[in-house]
């Protein structure tokens, strides 16, 4: 999968998507430290143990380089950035059951505008499965000759047998 650029000086709305968010019950903000388990746990579950680690990573940074989405004191979705690589945005989840909410979008756009704010001009979206998305909701475009990118390169394999891991 290839990676994307965008440009972060010609985001969409933050306070805007936000609000909407926020008036279907879905509070979008960064976690406390004191989350960093249930975040973990739940994204280990969710999506996958390489994810959660991502996530792990991102309370390495202060304030937390991740964003997490809760209804009704449940977390549903998650997203980071400066965990990969730097200035690499992702991963991001949300639950199943809360897709289509717009749920991903303030996830999306809470990170890529922290990312603006901490004073990058170019966010890198790595992996990207849906490029049809990130370039229709941040105007993000393909990085020819990016795949597989940064996610295969140079990278430690689990080279013991089963029985021995």
């Amino acid at each position: 999968m290839p990676d994307m650029l965008v440009k972060l000086y010609e985001l969409p709305d933050l306070h805007e998507t936000l609000c909407r968010t926020k008036g279907i019950g879905v509070e979008t903000r960064r976690p406390n430290p004191w989350e960093k388990s249930i975040l973990s746990k739940w994204v280990d579950s969710t999506f996958s143990s390489a994810w959660a680690l991502e996530c792990e990573t991102a309370f390495a940074a202060k304030p937390a380089s991740c964003y997490i989405a809760v209804e009704k004191d449940t977390l549903i979705g998650f997203a980071c950035f400066d965990c990969t690589r730097r200035n690499f945005f992702g991963p991001t989840g949300v639950a199943e059951a809360a897709r289509g909410r717009g749920v991903g979008l303030s996830l999306l756009l809470a990170c890529l505008h922290a990312m603006r704010d901490d004073g990058y001009a170019y966010a890198i979206i790595g992996g990207v499965g849906p490029a049809e998305y990130y370039a229709k909701t941040v105007g993000a475009i393909l990085i020819e000759g990016s795949s597989p990118g940064i996610y295969d390169f140079g990278l430690l394999r689990n080279t013991l047998a089963p029985d021995n891991a």
